[in-house]
């Protein structure tokens, strides 16, 4: 788990993964989410099944996957009990109207077939509705018990500050794209000031990473591969939790594999070089360094 202590980071590891947590405002959030964008039927709730076997305890969908429903046949099925599952979803930007926010949502828990989702998320700004409309019903659905914690995503600095002034609970999420090529420095530094959890999604970047030899050198004496050091260089950084994709059992097994080694500063350093090379400016500004 990463905690920030004044200016001092501290870092630390676990062999379970199932046990790190970001703890954000009254939130814990498990550091490393499975992803399942893009999956859909039989294959997504059998990745979901392998996933939580192997020991993730959060599950990350949304209405837009169209896959809920086998999410949460797969949390049914699985032994793992359900208030050990940090299940995430997103209300669709198009249903961020006042009603249709409440509805949606509604119709999202009975596809997950659950009473309560862990987290509900904006998934993206929407021109349907004012923002304080849709953070009215999501701090309703909070009110009846439908929904523990809320958040957004795809949000702006100037976004997300806008949804914390506007919501009467916290917004403790923001899920934005984030790995090696593609940095949130400003986002992350606000993050960090504010108690707010940045969850990466895409966190190795749609496939480039595992491709990327500078990041598989720097894997080379811990016995990782590329994509477990994009990985491990996102959780290791304070606030972050990474939800990385996969339907192979290997993948999954092996973005999970990130507790038993911790990169240097010099070889977190390195990571961020490997795309724009902001890494130093970030470190300095929230006392990383």
């Amino acid at each position: 788990m990463n905690t920030v202590t004044g200016e001092e980071t501290i870092v630390t590891t676990t062999s379970d993964l199932s046990t790190a947590t970001v703890d954000v405002q009254d939130a814990s959030i498990p550091t490393l989410g499975f992803g399942t964008a893009r999956m859909s039927g039989d294959e997504c709730q059998r990745a979901v099944e392998r996933a939580l076997e192997v020991g993730y305890r959060h599950v990350d969908t949304a209405q837009l996957y169209d896959n809920e429903r086998a999410v949460g046949e797969a949390i049914a099925a699985s032994d793992v009990a359900r208030e050990d599952v940090f299940v995430v979803t997103k209300i669709h930007r198009r249903n961020a109207a006042y009603d249709d926010a409440l509805e949606s949502t509604r119709a999202s828990l009975e596809r997950l077939g659950l009473s309560t989702v862990d987290l509900l998320l904006l998934h993206a700004p929407s021109s349907r509705a004012p923002l304080e409309e849709t953070l009215q019903a999501m701090n309703e659905l909070q009110d009846e018990g439908a929904v523990e914690h809320i958040g957004v995503s795809n949000f702006s600095v100037e976004q997300l500050e806008a949804a914390r002034d506007g919501s009467e609970t916290p917004i403790v999420a923001n899920q934005v794209k984030y790995h090696p090529y593609h940095h949130q420095d400003e986002l992350l530094e606000y993050c960090v000031d504010n108690d707010v959890c940045l969850t990466a999604y895409s966190p190795l970047a749609e496939g480039a990473v595992p491709g990327d030899d500078r990041l598989a050198e720097i894997g080379d004496p811990y016995d990782k591969s590329a994509a477990q050091v994009a990985l491990r260089w996102l959780i290791q950084q304070p606030n972050v939790a990474a939800i990385p994709k996969a339907s192979r059992d290997e993948h999954i097994e092996a973005n999970a594999a990130l507790f038993d080694f911790e990169l240097s500063e010099d070889e977190l350093a390195a990571v961020a070089d490997v795309g724009d090379g902001l890494w130093n400016r970030l470190a300095a500004t929230i006392g990383l360094r």
